[in-house]
């Protein structure tokens, strides 16, 4: 699908190329221009073009300024969607080059200390560029800033193709904007490697953003989508089944109903299993073989949100929550599992609340579930208020892992806990499609 909607989209790719000219590489050992010549969009500039789009500056204190004063751009929102143009996927269309073959320098920013790729920073590039996908779906040539605040809602899914990401061999993300709602924009984004003289695929991502007044205080107005072709229209459907799969998964989130037949006879199988057999009580229980308590499979991390890791709209960078998040669930799953452990898939990574600069964010990871080799890691993010004492969640992140051994059963000790069981198996069954 990816080759016959770069074919469709041929012509849109060279018209952004030059309207979004952000930087060209330069380096003779790189992989070929796949644009016919015309100037590559360099992923160290997207941020720099959301800048100009939004007319955010990189010193903080103009920063501040230049933020303060966009809600004399209010006046620019359209006051229904009928009011503005109708865009097709191929406005929106960017391709994105990381020359991680011909730049060591960059390299470097991306590379782990096992000479591999930091996948985390990966995050932070697809969401920044879902984001400027986002604003070219939205492009007005007549203004200079676009009075749009748009940000990053949930992360719906992002799949490996393959799970070795090569330090040394340029990558290519490409996307474009394939659903769109009367204020929200669904982003599809892949990702390939150069190697061995072609591009080969290596992940594809799902995003979903939200369109916000200048201030981002109230939803606003975005693009109608027209699909052009039945490959569009194939597309566009798709986008109307996520949406409604969204509903029904939060419909049946175990926060709000119970667990179904099946799942309260797994959770009940859990506690006859870890009863002492001696003493046949409630309270006592026993660990069986191979396993562990989930209350034993936790790791926590804290940061202090600082203006470096701020985003165009002076709160912190989605992305950097993304890759926070990322590298404490992938470092719980590696003491867990005793061995590296490979990204199968992430999924449903639910941006709640924005986190303020100055923050002090506390992440908390958990395994909830396991099977065979796989081990699904949970990472709940939450800001704490110092002196108010009070706690406010902003994101929960689903990260499903491969390890190249079989892991222990993680076992809930608490009602709580076997809720999370659920959740990840859920997650799990929903990644690994058993």
């Amino acid at each position: 699908m990816l080759s016959s909607r770069v074919l469709l989209l041929r012509s849109a790719e060279r018209f952004l190329s030059r309207t979004l000219c952000m930087g060209e590489v330069t380096k003779q050992d790189r992989a070929p221009d796949m644009t016919g010549g015309d100037p590559l969009l360099h992923v160290s500039n997207v941020r720099n073009r959301l800048r100009e789009i939004v007319g955010a500056s990189t010193n903080w204190s103009d920063h501040q300024q230049a933020m303060a004063e966009r809600g004399s751009l209010s006046s620019m929102l359209a006051k229904s969607q009928g009011d503005l143009p109708p865009k097709g996927m191929k406005d929106s269309y960017l391709e994105v080059h990381l020359p991680l073959g011909s730049e060591p320098q960059l390299r470097e920013k991306y590379l782990t200390f096992h000479n591999t790729v930091r996948f985390g920073r990966i995050l932070e590039d697809l969401d920044s560029l879902a984001v400027l996908i986002s604003y070219s779906h939205t492009f007005n040539t007549a203004l200079k800033r676009s009075p749009l605040s748009i940000v990053t809602a949930l992360v719906d899914k992002i799949d490996m193709r393959h799970h070795v990401i090569y330090p040394d061999c340029d990558v290519k993300f490409t996307g474009h904007v394939t659903w769109v709602g009367k204020t929200s924009i669904e982003a599809k984004m892949h990702m390939s490697q150069y190697r061995d003289g072609a591009y080969a695929p290596v992940l594809d991502a799902t995003f979903v953003m939200v369109a916000r007044d200048p201030e981002n205080k109230r939803a606003a107005f975005v693009n109608p989508l027209r699909p052009d072709g039945p490959e569009e229209e194939k597309l566009f459907q798709e986008g109307e089944a996520n949406k409604l799969r969204r509903v029904e998964l939060s419909t049946a989130s175990l926060l709000k109903v119970a667990p179904t037949d099946e799942e309260r006879k797994i959770v009940h199988s859990l506690f006859l299993n870890t009863l002492d057999t001696k003493t046949v009580s409630f309270r006592s229980r026993v660990l069986p073989p191979n396993s562990v308590w989930m209350e034993d499979a936790k790791l926590k991390g804290l940061e202090i949100c600082h203006p470096q890791e701020r985003n165009i709209f002076n709160r912190i960078f989605g992305g950097f929550l993304m890759r926070k998040a990322y590298e404490l669930g992938w470092a719980n799953a590696c003491a867990f599992g005793g061995c590296r452990p490979r990204l199968v898939a992430v999924d449903d990574i639910l941006f709640q609340k924005p986190v303020e600069i100055g923050s002090l964010l506390l992440l908390s990871s958990q395994v909830c579930y396991t099977e065979g080799n796989y081990i699904q890691v949970r990472v709940h993010s939450e800001v704490f208020d110092p002196l108010t004492r009070q706690h406010k969640t902003t994101n929960v992140f689903h990260y499903t892992f491969v390890s190249d051994r079989d892991v222990p059963n993680i076992i809930p000790k608490t009602y709580g806990e076997s809720m999370l069981y659920l959740d990840g198996k859920r997650h799990f069954n929903q990644t690994v499609g058993h």
